[in-house]
Formats: structure tokens, sequence, C-alpha cells
């Protein structure tokens, strides 16, 4: 059992910047392939970013590759998503994801999911 508890998301205009923050609780942390995804209104649910289990290997989409930055501290359990140059498409709910095997970019690899947290870009 992996609790995952999402935060940061809020209204921010064009071109600022928003950090995203995921508190993981239950198995050793760095045990999990973890991800963010985010699903935008009436769209499907898709990849945004990754980082596999223990190599820390990270995965961008093409969408947010060299704006968004995934990390993750071990320490403090926490799964973090720093966006920057935000854009009006990037308006979605986020949600935070831990699995264990399968493509890092895939919602079936993950058995975990956070809440969500809503993120809203204004032009």
């Amino acid at each position: 059992q992996v609790q995952l508890v999402e935060s940061g998301g809020e209204l921010v205009q064009a071109g600022g910047s928003l950090r995203l923050s995921c508190a993981a609780s239950g198995r050793t942390f760095s045990s999990y392939t973890m991800g963010w995804f985010r699903q935008a209104a009436g769209k499907e649910r898709e990849f945004v970013s990754g980082i596999r289990r223990v190599t820390g290997s990270t995965s961008y989409s093409d969408s947010v590759k060299g704006r968004f930055t995934i990390s993750r501290d071990i320490a403090k359990r926490t799964l973090y998503l720093q966006m920057n140059s935000l854009k009006p498409d990037d308006t979605a709910v986020y949600y935070c994801a831990a699995g264990s095997a399968g493509p890092v970019g895939v919602p079936g690899t993950y058995d975990y999911w956070g809440q969500g947290t809503q993120v809203t870009v204004s032009s």
C-alpha cells in the first residue's frame, strides 16, 4: 500500500513557474518508478514525466521537455515537478503515480495514484 498526496497546483500566468509536490508513504521510496501525468478537460490522460526505480533515470514528453524537471528527495519521500515557462496548454489536473514495472510513460505501469492537483495557466 502506497499513499500519494499531491500539492502545489494553482492559477499562474503564462510564462510563470510552479512546483508540484507528491508526498509518498508506504514502501521504500526508491523502489518505485514514479511519474507525473496530466489530464486536461475533455482530453485523455497523458504522460508528462517519469523517474525510474533505482537508477533515477528521467523521461519527459516532448511537450514539456526543456521546461519541466522531475526530481525526488528520497529522505523526504517526496516527488517534485518543477514547471517553468508555463503555457495555457499546460492547464490540466496533474497526477503523480508510483509503480514497479513497465514503460515509464504508460499509465498501466503504475499501481498507485495521487488525487490530482489542478494547474491553471492563464493567457
